[in-house]
């Protein structure tokens, strides 16, 4: 027999409050408990492994059994989650509104005919889903779309048709009738989550969990749905810019460290295998202000093209803007400039900006920063058959940067003559021209305007 209650809940973290607060003691957030009418239903119906043991079992006699992934005809996507699906796997992707989460998925189902696909459309219509498809140039009938928003009758769905792979867009239109809250709500989207994740794992289904994001850039909806899900890709990109990355932030069967890069184009996502080539400009010599970096994102290096510009400021307070770069380490790269290099950098504008709509977290970028600034204040051209790669310190020296060895074959594979780093011990394949202090690097700068 069912029985109902009200409760309140914070909209922020998820914590419960049986009276309403203004602020939660939780997570500090103000006015975000909203009260909740849940309903339990005792004889509700939960998929289960029967197959499990009720005991605990030594971890010597756990038979070990190797899974065969799917491989989906995206090697991006491959990539990114571990060399395939894993069966029974649940991913959760979350990302901006319109960067092509929608289209990835509906553009996995449609490229793997041989499987059958279950695209619950939540947010859309089936007539919008077809013309997706359209433009996509690849439609097959294994491919079934359903406006079910109930997830008992998803489950008990899952159960009948036995889908290869099922998508869910999005998490927060699905509703539990065991609950009388809206959808979208903590309550509902952590009971929905709950049931389709356990349905998932009973009958041995890759899961895709599409989820939106709050301003500030996290995926809405209580952090429990992160910790119950497999793997959580993030999906980045500038609306302005066709370059889309996909980022593991939770990974269960493989690293946290690859990412895959897409480009938008009219007919869908297409793959970047070679991501440093579109990154880089192709004309022939590099302007004054310009430099190449050669960075990683996650384990992957890329060669990065970015830019300065140092002019005299015409406020009393001098401007700093970036793009693509953590402000507050401009500031202190500029701080290093001025303090070890010499360069009067507190009456002059900078602004920094990283080609190709990427944002950057590598620190080894900053030596290629500081020598775009160096170029730009002096005038000089860095060169195109040149990379930088290194870490600036408080002191001005130049630390070494992790996996130097990938780093440098990827730009030898690129053509660059001259890798300019920190000195790095014996065993590097390539010859790297060592650097220690940024005083260094305004001399070899220096150096290339008297060539």
């Amino acid at each position: 027999m069912s029985k109902s209650k009200t409760i309140f809940i914070c909209q922020s973290c998820g914590v419960s409050s049986p009276k309403w607060m203004g602020k939660c003691s939780h997570c500090d957030s103000w006015n975000s408990f909203e009260e909740q009418v849940i309903e339990t239903n005792a004889g509700r119906k939960i998929f289960t492994n029967t197959a499990i043991a009720s005991q605990p079992v030594s971890l010597v006699s756990v038979k070990s059994v190797k899974h065969q992934r799917l491989f989906t005809s995206i090697n991006e996507f491959d990539r990114v989650v571990g060399g395939g699906l894993m069966p029974g796997s649940v991913i959760l992707i979350g990302g901006e509104p319109g960067v092509g989460k929608s289209t990835l998925l509906l553009q996995l189902a449609l490229l793997n005919k041989d499987w059958k696909t279950l695209y619950v459309a939540g947010e859309e219509s089936e007539y919008q889903i077809k013309d997706r498809a359209i433009r996509l140039g690849c439609i097959h009938e294994n491919c079934l779309i359903t406006n079910i928003m109930a997830v008992e009758e998803l489950c008990q769905l899952f159960q009948d048709i036995k889908p290869d792979i099922v998508i869910i867009d999005s998490i927060q239109t699905i509703r539990s009738q065991n609950l009388e809250s809206i959808p979208g709500t903590i309550s509902q989207i952590r009971e929905s989550a709950y049931q389709l994740i356990n349905a998932a794992k009973y009958l041995n289904i890759p899961l895709f969990l599409v989820g939106h994001i709050t301003k500030v850039g996290n995926i809405a909806g209580p952090k429990v749905l992160e910790h119950l899900v497999d793997t959580v890709l993030q999906f980045e990109g500038e609306q302005s810019n066709g370059l889309r990355i996909l980022r593991t932030t939770k990974n269960r069967f493989g690293n946290t460290s690859e990412i895959g890069i897409f480009e938008m184009q009219q007919t869908g996502l297409m793959e970047v295998s070679n991501p440093s080539e579109v990154l880089i400009d192709t004309h022939s010599e590099l302007l004054p202000g310009v430099a190449l970096a050669l960075v990683n994102e996650g384990i992957r290096p890329l060669v990065i093209e970015v830019q300065a510009l140092v002019s005299a400021t015409s406020f009393g307070m001098p401007q700093r803007s970036s793009n693509g770069y953590d402000h507050k380490r401009l500031n202190m790269l500029l701080a290093v400039l001025e303090k070890r290099a010499g360069l009067k950098l507190s009456t002059r504008d900078v602004f920094v900006n990283v080609t190709g709509g990427i944002k950057i977290t590598d620190t080894a970028a900053d030596m290629a920063l500081a020598a775009a600034i160096i170029s730009s204040f002096l005038d000089i051209v860095t060169g195109t058959d040149t990379c930088f790669t290194g870490e600036v310190g408080l002191s001005g020296e130049i630390r070494p940067v992790r996996q130097i060895n990938n780093r440098t074959e990827e730009a030898s594979r690129l053509g660059f003559k001259n890798i300019v780093s920190a000195p790095v011990k014996t065993g590097v394949k390539s010859s790297v021209i060592p650097i220690t202090e940024v005083k260094g690097l305004v001399k070899y700068l220096s150096k290339q305007l008297v060539k």
